[in-house]
């Protein structure tokens, strides 16, 4: 692996990284970039990976992200543009895993954070409303918050209502609650499928601390829920639960 240290901007279109080590950050001001095969060691308050503000393309594969445990690496993976995707990425000991409102995250592991003062701490995590046109796509990780707050996957409504979200085949386990659905305070969450996942209690004998699931519209246009069930003997895990 190539070894690099300290934050590293990426301002070429169609940019492949390929096989580093990078001690420090990489952000991204660039379209259609490729990270893979590549481990980042956050530093301090920063992000390992950023997708910068009107910015898409994104793709990061086959890598591995996480802090110190000593100082905080606030974001894993934080998209502030348009379309990321997330492929099989291990993402540790960090404060929050990924951040973003659109786009694909699938088959990876996203666990173990590290909690400093002050923190809320969620392993995937929307706080507004999918883009025009796109949607967020939540499949087939392994998601575990080893800590009492604040979720696994985590839809909130901090700066719009959510929408065109599908979290679909995820393994879920700790937090406050396993899974905050998308109701809020901001409209009527809509267009939410909630399918096929496996809600686990092996952090919390309820999945997360309170329980698996809050904040969940049932009466949101659109909105889903099906198929969920314990990992343990297979019952079904209601919205309601």
């Amino acid at each position: 692996m190539v070894k690099k240290t300290g934050s590293i901007v990426i301002r070429e279109d169609g940019k492949v990284i390929d096989g580093w080590d990078i001690t420090g950050d990489i952000t991204v001001e660039a379209d259609n970039v490729t990270i893979r095969n590549t481990r980042v060691r956050g530093q301090t308050d920063y992000w390992g990976i950023l997708q910068r503000e009107g910015f898409s393309g994104l793709k990061v594969e086959d890598s591995e992200i996480f802090g110190n445990g000593k100082q905080r690496t606030q974001f894993g993976i934080l998209n502030q543009g348009k379309m990321i995707t997330v492929r099989r990425v291990d993402i540790h000991t960090i404060s929050n895993g990924i951040l973003t409102d659109q786009g694909l995250v699938e088959d990876s592991y996203v666990h173990d954070p590290k909690y400093y003062s002050g923190d809320h701490t969620d392993m995937i995590m929307s706080t507004g409303t999918a883009a025009a046109g796109t949607s967020l796509i939540i499949r087939h990780n392994t998601v575990i918050n080893t800590l009492d707050q604040t979720g696994a996957i985590a839809l909130f409504q901090d700066f719009g209502v959510t929408r065109n979200v599908t979290v679909e085949g995820n393994l879920l386990a700790g937090g406050g609650w396993s899974l905050y659905a998308g109701a809020g305070v901001k409209g009527k969450s809509s267009n939410i499928k909630v399918i096929d996942n496996v809600f686990s209690r092996r952090v919390w004998p309820k999945g997360g601390t309170a329980g698996p699931v809050s904040y969940w519209d049932s009466d949101g246009p659109g909105n889903v829920w099906r198929g969920n069930t314990w990992e343990s003997g297979g019952a079904s895990v209601l919205a309601a639960d």
